[in-house]
């Protein structure tokens, strides 16, 4: 090995057919080691890095001769750079460090937002190995306000100084500057989610559905002013559950029918469900709210579990009261462990989505809990947030590329 050499060929350029296979072919003539490479392809332009080791001196002046004429041939520039055993084992002692994912996730990215994202990253004393972008490249003609994302992927590599000072930073990066960014530790975890939990109410679909009953109910306000309570935490979910079903007593079924046929799904929500069953995902829903709703979304998407409350029905109408143990946070906790346990799949592996503070518990013993269009005070207690899109974006955060969904 001392007497082996190392070089680092760059080639940049406008892309075209056989630039990696010509230069590759001359390497192989000569028997030498591809230690690394990688190439990318932006707007046409190619930049490929080969790292290779010879273990015969004499011959890489004959490799540097044929990769310079091959590469005047096809008409793209050429860098040769020696690497020292030194400089070559540091490297590869890094690769031993700890690796993460961040995901930057917007309707549009900037360069600011690009550059206060790597400085925070850099500061941390991490290094960017890879930048990959996720959605299609962006049109510069009129798009539906609906369909416009973009989303970037950095896998960074280093010994992490202080992940709650990232995290603050990337909380109020996305505040500001509304992006979205999400931070993972790159783990066969993360490659190999299997089980996914959503909240129903302002996560699937766009409503509270409480507050509809209430409102067909004539009872609107009264249903609205406990739940303001709660929230408060003047009374507990429970209490507060419990004086809302009350208020709906006398509601007919009818009512429920049409608000079930009726449900205003959540943005993203279909594109995010269908790709979810192709992939294998098991799905479940886990709401405080009803499962006469939940069993229509169960339908809807091929859902495999639902949790939620049942309301008591009595000759056609609402009695006021629940049957069963009331589904709230920590009883949506218990039912992730549970289903997670029969499809005996680890809790890194699980994936919890919702808006509510009755869904901390569950997003935090997920392996990758979302809080979806939440308030403030819950994004910051979850580990990763989406305010800026639909619920796809669960997609970019599990690495997924447009060109892999939409094919």
């Amino acid at each position: 090995m001392p007497n082996s050499e190392i070089i680092l060929v760059s080639i940049s350029g406008d892309d075209k057919p056989g630039v990696t296979s010509s230069i590759t072919e001359i390497l192989g003539k000569y028997d030498a080691t591809i230690l690394d490479i990688g190439q990318a392809d932006i707007h046409h332009t190619l930049s490929l890095g080969i790292l290779f080791k010879m273990s015969d001196n004499a011959a890489s002046g004959h490799i540097l001769k044929e990769v310079l004429f091959k590469c005047s041939e096809l008409n793209v520039n050429v860098r040769f750079t020696a690497v020292t055993h030194e400089r070559y084992n540091n490297w590869v002692g890094r690769q031993g460090k700890s690796r993460y994912i961040i995901t930057i996730l917007g309707k549009v990215i900037t360069a600011k937002q690009l550059s206060v994202v790597t400085k925070a990253v850099s500061s941390q004393n991490l290094n960017i190995d890879s930048i990959k972008r996720l959605t299609g490249r962006p049109s510069l003609e009129t798009e539906d306000e609906n369909a416009i994302r973009s989303c970037i992927e950095l896998s960074v590599r280093g010994e992490l100084l202080d992940k709650n000072t990232l995290s603050a930073q990337f909380l109020a990066y996305s505040a500001d500057m509304g992006i979205d960014i999400s931070f993972q530790k790159d783990d066969m975890f993360r490659r190999n989610r299997r089980l996914i939990c959503f909240d129903m109410d302002s996560t699937l679909i766009k409503t509270e559905v409480i507050d509809e009953l209430a409102d067909r109910a004539g009872v609107g306000e009264e249903v609205r002013a406990i739940t303001e309570a709660a929230m408060r935490g003047e009374i507990d979910f429970s209490e507060s559950f419990k004086k809302r079903v009350a208020l709906l007593k006398g509601l007919d079924e009818s009512v429920l029918q049409d608000i079930a046929l009726n449900l205003p799904i959540m943005d993203g929500a279909e594109r995010l469900m269908s790709i979810l069953k192709k992939c294998g995902f098991k799905i479940a829903i886990l709401s405080g709210g009803f499962t006469y709703f939940g069993n229509a979304l169960k339908k809807l998407f091929d859902v495999d579990y639902v949790y939620a409350n049942e309301l008591e029905i009595r000759d056609g109408k609402l009695t006021g009261n629940n049957v069963g143990d009331i589904v709230d946070g920590k009883r949506k906790a218990e039912l992730l462990r549970l289903i997670a346990q029969v499809e005996k799949i680890d809790l890194e592996q699980v994936i919890a989505v919702g808006d509510g503070a009755n869904d901390l518990p569950m997003l935090n013993i997920a392996g990758l809990g979302i809080a979806f269009h939440a308030k403030p005070k819950v994004k910051a207690s979850a580990q990763q947030s989406i305010s800026t899109i639909g619920l796809d974006g669960v997609l970019y955060f599990l690495g997924f590329r447009d060109n892999h969904i939409d094919n």
